[in-house]
């Protein structure tokens, strides 16, 4: 295929207004739950234009993963440039990474571009159980993007292979928080939906800080999937809006929570179906442009 050089944009009128660009860099969840697909149904519902640098084609629906089709890590880079050049990224979300040559790309294109707002989900149980990274690429993800990020949001299962303990119970948050914290993360948002008991808590770690605690009522549904790539994205939207991380993170946590309520009726599916990510969708937001130095 014959490559289309680029436009040029030496013409175009000078304008006032930019919407908030966020990038969501996963993988592709063909039933629509999770993945890419629940980031930009995120990003539209809370008024922020979404872009995709797709890392890997799954197979998968309510029920399982059957199959996982990697995206060559050449192309997942050049996505990455085609957004940022035309385009730019006020912020990014980073999920499914399958393999360490995908994550190297990743943590080059962060220092490349100087992304100053980066919430990084380690991506590596489906809810349904399913295994979604490869061994190896659990080391190259520390170290090499864990420093980079802005925040980390791991669940309690992805927390349990990171650190090689099980956290089973609310008292070894704290604990677990402040390991993953030594690991290189700048903040962690350590996530318990999978406790046991009426309560949803969640915690955010950052150094020097106090640990803040975030808990709803538990809401009786099998409509999870994709509550994770969510919350992330929802994370990464509100600091594109300009909010400090604590805030982002609880408006994300009440944005998700309202999700779940509003799609907790619904079935779609045999398995665990998705939220109702435009229960209340906002317009596009748009952001004055500052003017260049």
């Amino acid at each position: 295929m014959t490559k289309k050089p680029p436009r040029s944009t030496a013409a175009l009128p000078s304008l006032p207004f930019q919407y908030p660009r966020v990038l969501s860099i996963a993988g592709s969840d063909s039933g629509g739950g999770a993945g890419i697909q629940a980031d930009l149904k995120t990003f539209s519902a809370l008024g922020c234009f979404g872009m995709t640098a797709i890392t890997a084609i799954t197979a998968q629906n309510t029920c399982g993963v059957t199959a996982i089709h990697p995206v060559p890590a050449e192309i997942l880079a050049q996505q990455i440039d085609a957004v940022v050049s035309d385009i730019g990224v006020d912020a990014v979300k980073i999920g499914m990474l399958h393999d360490p040559a995908v994550v190297k790309v990743v943590a080059q294109a962060i220092k490349r571009y100087q992304w100053p707002r980066v919430v990084l989900d380690p991506v590596m149980v489906a809810t349904s159980g399913d295994r979604l990274i490869a061994q190896e690429t659990i080391a190259v993800l520390v170290g090499e993007l864990f420093p980079l990020a802005t925040v980390v949001t791991p669940n309690l299962d992805e927390a349990a292979l990171l650190l090689g303990r099980a956290v089973e119970i609310e008292a070894h948050l704290a604990d677990a928080a402040q390991d993953l914290l030594q690991l290189g993360a700048p903040a962690i948002l350590l996530k318990g939906g999978h406790l046991s008991g009426a309560e949803m808590v969640d915690i955010l770690l950052q150094p020097g800080q106090q640990l803040l605690r975030m808990a709803n009522a538990r809401i009786a549904s099998r409509n999870t999937h994709g509550t994770g790539c969510t919350l992330s994205s929802a994370i990464a939207c509100y600091l594109a809006l300009g909010h400090d991380l604590a805030d982002a993170v609880q408006l994300a946590r009440s944005y998700v929570y309202q999700a779940i309520l509003h799609g907790a009726d619904v079935r779609t599916g045999h398995g665990h179906g998705p939220l109702n990510h435009g229960y209340a969708p906002l317009p596009l937001q748009k952001l004055p442009i500052a003017p260049a130095a």
